[in-house]
């Protein structure tokens, strides 16, 4: 089993920055990938990003695209999320997770670990 720890969330204005972090531990030491989701109060989980094993694959939601990057530290087993140019439809509870396959994608199925969350609120 895997334990993912976001940290990273708070309350900012619109137009400011934040970076999340998401810290595994437990079964980590074969390939994995890692992906954001968001969800929004009253709405479906979104996809917001993900990356590969070897971070040479990374794909984002459309909304986010141009303003989210995201990265990962295989030597901490961790990831990242800078969210730039933030916009009050960013504010959500932001989840992240953990596949024990090279790349997961969009596909929230192909998760099978996830952290509690963390949440975001952009004031305008």
């Amino acid at each position: 089993q895997v334990r993912l720890v976001e940290s990273g969330g708070g309350l900012v204005q619109a137009g400011a920055s934040l970076r999340l972090s998401c810290a595994a531990s437990g079964r980590t030491s074969g390939p994995y990938a890692m992906a954001w989701f968001r969800q929004a109060a009253g709405k479906e989980r979104e996809f917001v990003a993900a990356i590969s094993r070897s971070s040479g694959t990374t794909e984002y939601g459309d909304s986010v695209k141009g303003r989210f990057i995201i990265s990962r530290d295989n030597q901490k087993n961790a990831a990242y999320l800078q969210m730039n140019n933030m916009k009050p439809e960013d504010s959500a509870i932001y989840y992240c997770a953990f596949t024990n396959i090279y790349y997961g994608g969009s596909f929230p199925g192909y998760y099978d670990n996830w952290g509690q969350g963390t949440q975001v609120t952009v004031s305008s």
